[in-house]
């Protein structure tokens, strides 16, 4: 599935996507994900509008772009009263072709500015952000939403949103189906997609929660009315999760490690580097058993030489996280919580207390969930 799409004349081969991210999607990893290939196009980490104006496009980790990158998406945090005219014609200027208007961050700062899901509510703001903005950029125009607010009206409400993003010239519009205040915490309701690409002549992109082609091909039927998908976390966990998506390819997953590191220093002032080099560990350390060592090494290290380009943890060949890869980051988080907290409980009682302890020793994490609940071990 999602192999090709076209919005506004234009071919994505493949229709999968990486999602901005704020954080992570930077030139570093957008220079990584463009050399493993297999992602459609990219969308850089929502950026304060106003400051374009300011930035270098060419040494700025959050503009600067490679050669090996095909499709950037630009993704800007809006408001009324924007300079749009001097915004969009300096992103035309570098060779921007596409801009994504994010109408979905719900943090406290962003609707401070009255951007994101609070220009989103503010249906004359709204109206006034998209006229301008068409009007001053030719080129693609995206915008990505979310379900409004948790309200007894939240579904005419949407429907308002969906005709005047249509009205105003918006050409395609990305769909994460959760409510503003559930953030990341409750699922992403699937279901909905295609009630809401039936508001809409527009395409629409699916995002929010998928984690590789398991879950889109085990609910084909609530994707069917989406043109594309969009990847977000799980981006970071694998970022071969692209280029993978319909056959096995053999990765070094120690020079992938590698290279994004070298990626960051070269784009990143050094104290900013080490920062980002945590972050991306915190998500690329879930693909091992044991990860959580690798990333408490990094997280704890003095400097960046120190610690995140040691290579001593790949050469000791660390084995494959249990965890099936089509469950989400947030969701091994609490189920890591949990099966730890069942772990304590369990020892209190003194109940099975070897048997835990050789699958904790010989199976990882889920290997204990699993010993705790009476199932079977995976190997």
């Amino acid at each position: 599935m999602f192999d090709e799409c076209v919005i506004r004349g234009r071919h994505f081969v493949p229709a999968r996507f990486c999602a901005p991210m704020a954080g992570y999607t930077h030139s570093a990893f957008r220079r990584l994900l463009a050399e493993l290939g297999g992602c459609g196009a990219v969308w850089t980490e929502m950026l304060a509008a106003r400051q374009i104006l300011s930035e270098n496009f060419s040494t700025s980790p959050w503009l600067r772009r490679y050669s090996p990158e095909q499709r950037t998406v630009f993704q800007l945090m809006v408001r009324a009263g924007d300079p749009f005219d001097r915004i969009l014609n300096r992103l035309g200027e570098r060779g921007v072709d596409a801009v994504d208007l994010n109408l979905a961050c719900n943090s406290m700062c962003v609707r401070a500015c009255e951007a994101g899901s609070a220009l989103f509510e503010n249906l004359a703001a709204l109206r006034t952000v998209l006229s301008e903005v068409r009007s001053r950029w030719p080129g693609l125009l995206t915008a990505k939403i979310r379900l409004g607010s948790r309200c007894r009206d939240w579904q005419p409400r949407l429907a308002e949103r969906m005709r005047l993003l249509e009205e105003a010239g918006v050409d395609a519009v990305i769909l994460h189906p959760r409510f503003f205040e559930d953030k990341f915490k409750r699922r992403a309701r699937h279901e909905l997609i295609p009630w809401v690409a039936s508001l809409t002549r527009l395409p629409l992109i699916a995002n929010g929660d998928l984690t590789g082609p398991e879950p889109v091909q085990r609910q084909a039927g609530h994707f069917r009315s989406a043109c594309a998908v969009m990847i977000g976390r799980s981006a970071i966990v694998r970022p071969w999760v692209f280029a993978t998506w319909n056959e096995p390819v053999h990765l070094d997953i120690a020079e992938i490690w590698r290279k994004m590191c070298q990626y960051i220093v070269e784009d990143f002032p050094p104290a900013v580097a080490f920062r980002r080099v945590q972050m991306f560990t915190k998500y690329f350390a879930a693909n091992f058993a044991f990860g959580h060592q690798f990333n408490v090494e990094v997280s704890n290290a003095p400097s960046l030489e120190s610690g995140a380009l040691r290579t001593d943890f790949f050469r000791a060949r660390p084995r494959p996280s249990l965890i099936p890869r089509s469950q989400d980051c947030k969701s091994n988080r609490l189920r890591t919580a949990s099966f730890c907290r069942s772990f304590r409980t369990v020892m209190s009682r003194g109940d099975r207390r070897e048997d835990i302890f050789l699958d904790w020793r010989g199976t990882g994490a889920l290997g204990l969930e699993r010993s705790l609940l009476g199932l079977p071990i995976q190997e």
